[in-house]
């Protein structure tokens, strides 16, 4: 068993790096990227499936997405 203190130096020996990231970074990190989310759901009764949803989600920043015109390059 791995003990981490507060400092990360237990993420360091673990292979993580020892560098802490804030929430806004981690959500800057996924917007300029994206990521998909993906799920389903099921209405069932008596093990009869009533209903089904499948859902699919890409979350990005509208800059990732869409290419600046030519005059802004």
């Amino acid at each position: 068993m791995t003990v981490v203190d507060s400092s990360g130096a237990g993420l360091a020996e673990a292979g993580y790096p020892s560098e802490r990231f804030s929430l806004v970074d981690l959500l800057d990190r996924v917007l300029a990227g994206g990521v998909v989310v993906t799920g389903e759901i099921t209405l069932s009764i008596a093990d009869v499936d009533l209903v089904v949803i499948s859902l699919r989600a890409l979350l990005t920043s509208v800059s990732a997405l869409v290419e600046p015109p030519e005059g802004d390059r």
